[in-house]
C-alpha cells in the first residue's frame, strides 16, 4: 500500500514579495539611536516631556528632532510593509481559491433555522425582552458611574470580571488603563447578556437551544476586543516598542500560514519544525511485530526482568496518532507501564488515503481489534489479553466486546476505557455537528476529496470547541503581536491529525452520535445485535471532570451499560491532561467510589478525592487481573518476526 507524505510546511519567510515592493523606493532605516525617546504607552502612563518656552513659535514647538524623525520614518515604513505583506498574501490566497468550488454552505453550522426559532420565542415574550434590556442598561449605567469615579481619582469596584481561566485579559493594561478597562467590561457585559439571554429561553427543543448557545458563544468570542489590533494593549505596545516591526512579523506569519494552508488560513499553534516523530517524540523502544492494511502492532521493550503473564493491548483513537501515550520520557504512559512490569502493545492506525475510503467500522473491528489481539496472543503464548480503548478506540473496543459476547469468545480478560463513550445521549458539543444537514455537508466534502475527510477538517472541528484557547489566542500571538508560536509537543501532536475514510466516519457519526444505537441495543455488526449488558468481564472506566469531548456524565452513562463488575473513576482536568498525567508530575487529583449508583451526581456525592495521578490506582486494579510473573518478553525474540523499529512507519505519514 502506498500512502504519499504531505509536503513539509513552508518555513516562515523573512519578507514577502509584497514587502520587498514596499521597501524598493528607499532603504529601510537602520535601528534608531539608543537615545530615542520613550514611546507612548498603551497603559496610559504619562511620558516625560519638555515644557515649551514662551519664546518658541508654534512651528518651532511642533518640530521633531532627528531621532524622532527617524523613529517615525521607521514606523511608517514598517506599517507600509505590514500592509503590503497582508495585501499580497490575501491576493495570492484569492488566486489559489479561484479555481476551487464554492463553499458547500453559507451556513456551515446550520444554525440559521435554530437561531430563527430561538429569536421567535424571544420576540413572543416582549415583557422578558424589556426586562433583559432594562437590566443591561442598568449594568451599563453602573459601569459608566464606576468609570467616572475612577477618572476623578476615586476607588471603584469592577462591575464585571472575566471568568476564571479566561486568558484574554491577562495583560495589566486591561485593568490599569481606564480606557482598556471600560472596553473590556463593556464587552463582557454585552457578551454575558447575549449568552444568558439565549441560555434562558424557554419552549425550545434542547438540542436546538444548544446549537444557538454554541453559535452565540463563538460569535461573542470572535468579537472580543482582544482580537483586534486597535483595541489590544499588548499588540499596541509591541508596535510602539518595536517601531512597527512586530506587525511586519505578524503579517509575515499570516502570509506563511496562508501559504501552508494552500490559500486557506492554517494557524500555527506550535513550532512544528522542533519535533520529529521517533526522534524527540514517540521514542519508547520497541518493534513493529505485525502489520496489515489498517494497523501496525507495536510491542515495546521491557524494562523489568519479570512481567505479568497477561499482556496489555492498547487501542488509541484513529483520529489522532498513538504517541499521545509517548510524548516525552517523563510523561510517557507506555514507558511507565513497562516499568510496572506489563508487556505493552499499542495499535498504530493507518492514516488512510482514498484507496481505503470504503473501509467500514466492521473492518476496523476485524482487522483492528481481532487481528491485533490474535497477534498479541501468538507473540506472548497466552490465551487472553487485557485491553485498553482510548476515546473512539474505546467505542470500537466496546462494540467488539459485545460482538465477542454474542459469539461466546473469551480472549479478552479485562477492558479499560480512557475518555470513551458508549452512550451518546449527553455527548457534549460534538452532538451539535450531527444533524442531517451537517452530515450531508460532511459527506459532500468527503466526496470532493476522493472519499476521505482531511485531517485539517477534523482539527478545525475540535479547535472550534475551544476557540479562545485553540484559535484566537494564536491569532493574537502570531499575527497581532508578531511572536512565533512556542515549541509544545502536545500541540504538535494535536495538529498531527489523520484522515477519515468516508464509510467508517459517516457510520460512526450517524450510528453513535446521531442515533445512539449502541446504548439502545440497536447496533448491528457482523450479523449480531450488540448488547453491552452481555459483557461480563471486569471493566475499569476513566473519565475526566472537565472533558468537553467525552463529558464525565456521558462516560458514566456508558459505564452503567456493562453487565460485569465495573469500576468508575473520575480524574481532574480534561480529555488529554486528565488521561496523560504521570504520577511524577504530582498534578491534579482523582476521585474513586466502589459503588456505581444510578446517576453520576450520586456517584460524586459518595466519592473520595485523592491527590495526584490516577495511574497507580489503575495499575493496582490491572495487576490483579494480569496473572503471575513470567520472564520479560523481548519483542525481537518472539514468534512474530519484527518488521521495523518502533514507532513504525504508519505514524509518520502526515495528512
Amino acid at each position: 500500500m502506498s500512502i504519499d507524505e504531505r509536503p513539509a510546511a513552508p518555513k516562515r519567510r523573512k519578507t514577502s514579495p509584497a514587502s520587498a515592493v514596499a521597501k524598493a523606493p528607499s532603504a529601510t532605516p537602520k535601528s534608531p539611536p539608543k537615545a530615542k525617546p520613550e514611546p507612548a504607552s498603551p497603559r496610559g502612563d504619562a511620558q516625560p516631556h519638555a515644557e515649551p518656552t514662551a519664546s518658541k513659535s508654534f512651528g518651532e514647538f511642533g518640530a521633531l528632532n532627528g531621532a524622532q524623525r527617524q523613529m517615525l520614518e521607521t514606523l511608517s515604513v514598517n506599517l507600509a510593509r505590514a500592509a503590503m505583506t497582508a495585501q499580497g498574501a490575501l491576493a495570492e490566497a484569492a488566486l489559489r481559491q479561484a479555481d476551487r468550488p464554492a463553499a458547500l454552505s453559507p451556513d456551515p453550522f446550520h444554525v440559521a433555522p435554530a437561531l430563527t426559532e430561538v429569536m421567535s420565542k424571544l420576540a413572543a415574550q416582549p415583557d422578558r425582552m424589556m426586562r433583559a434590556q432594562a437590566d443591561l442598561f442598568t449594568r451599563y449605567m453602573d459601569l459608566w458611574q464606576a468609570t467616572t469615579k475612577r477618572m476623578t481619582g476615586e476607588a471603584s469596584e469592577a462591575i464585571v470580571a472575566p471568568i476564571k481561566g479566561d486568558k484574554r485579559f491577562l495583560d495589566p493594561a486591561w485593568s490599569s488603563n481606564p480606557m482598556f478597562d471600560v472596553m473590556k467590561q463593556s464587552y463582557l457585559l454585552t457578551a454575558n447578556w447575549l449568552n444568558d439571554l439565549v441560555g434562558e429561553v424557554e419552549g425550545v427543543e434542547p438540542l436546538t437551544k444548544r446549537r444557538v448557545e454554541f453559535f452565540m458563544k463563538m460569535l461573542t468570542d470572535a468579537f472580543s476586543p482582544s482580537n483586534f489590533l486597535i483595541s489590544n494593549p499588548e499588540a499596541l505596545r509591541a508596535i510602539a516598542e518595536s517601531n512597527g516591526e512586530s506587525l511586519v512579523k505578524g503579517m509575515e506569519n499570516f502570509a506563511a500560514d496562508l501559504e501552508r494552508g494552500a490559500g486557506q488560513l492554517s494557524i500555527s499553534q506550535t513550532d512544528s519544525a522542533q519535533f520529529k516523530v521517533g526522534e524527540n517524540v514517540a521514542t519508547a523502544p520497541g518493534k513493529v511485530v505485525f502489520q496489515n492494511e489498517l494497523i501496525q502492532l507495536l510491542q515495546f521493550s521491557p524494562t523489568t526482568k519479570q512481567v505479568h503473564e497477561i499482556p496489555l493491548l492498547i487501542f488509541p483513537p484513529w483520529i489522532n496518532k498513538f504517541y499521545i501515550l509517548d510524548l516525552r520520557p517523563e510523561n510517557s504512559m507506555i514507558r511507565w507501564l513497562t516499568a510496572q512490569g506489563f508487556t505493552v502493545f499499542v495499535t498504530s492506525w493507518v492514516n488512510p488515503d482514498q484507496a481505503l475510503s470504503t473501509r467500514t467500522f466492521e473492518d476496523y473491528m476485524i482487522d483492528g481489534v481481532y487481528a491485533a489481539s490474535q497477534a498479541v496472543m501468538v507473540q506472548c503464548g497466552t490465551e487472553r489479553v487485557n485491553t485498553v480503548g482510548y476515546c473512539i478506540g474505546g467505542t470500537l473496543l466496546s462494540c467488539t466486546l459485545a460482538y465477542m459476547a454474542a459469539k461466546g469468545e473469551k480472549r479478552i480478560a479485562s477492558a479499560t476505557f480512557f475518555a470513551a463513550q458508549q452512550d451518546f445521549s449527553e455527548a457534549g458539543d460534538l452532538l451539535l455537528f450531527t444533524d442531517d444537514a451537517w452530515l450531508d455537508d460532511v459527506e459532500k466534502q468527503m466526496d470532493a476529496e476522493g472519499g476521505v475527510l482531511s485531517g485539517k477538517a477534523m482539527a478545525d472541528t475540535f479547535n472550534a470547541l475551544r476557540a479562545n484557547d485553540l484559535i484566537w489566542s494564536f491569532f493574537v500571538n502570531n499575527y497581532l503581536i508578531g511572536k512565533e508560536p512556542k515549541p509544545f509537543d502536545l500541540l504538535f501532536w494535536n495538529g498531527d491529525q489523520t484522515r477519515m475514510p468516508k464509510t467508517l466516519h459517516l457510520f460512526y457519526l450517524r450510528e453513535f452520535y446521531k442515533e445512539n444505537k449502541l446504548a439502545k441495543r440497536q447496533l448491528r455488526l457482523g450479523g449480531e445485535t450488540l448488547d453491552l449488558g452481555k459483557v461480563k468481564i471486569p471493566v475499569y472506566v476513566q473519565s475526566s471532570k472537565e472533558d468537553h469531548i467525552a463529558p464525565f456524565r456521558s462516560v458514566y452513562r456508558g459505564a452503567k451499560l456493562f453487565g460485569g463488575p465495573t469500576t468508575f473513576m473520575m480524574a481532574g482536568s480534561g480529555h488529554i491532561a486528565g488521561v496523560i498525567n504521570a504520577p511524577v508530575a504530582k498534578k491534579y487529583q482523582h476521585w474513586t467510589n466502589k459503588t456505581l449508583p444510578a446517576t453520576a451526581e450520586e456517584w460524586i456525592a459518595g466519592a473520595e478525592e485523592h491527590p495526584g495521578s490516577w495511574w497507580n490506582d489503575w495499575a493496582a486494579w490491572l495487576s490483579e487481573r494480569s496473572g503471575g510473573m513470567v520472564p520479560a518478553r523481548d519483542p525481537a525474540k518472539g514468534p512474530l518476526k519484527p518488521l521495523e523499529d518502533a514507532p513504525g512507519s504508519f505514524v509518520k505519514v502526515r495528512s
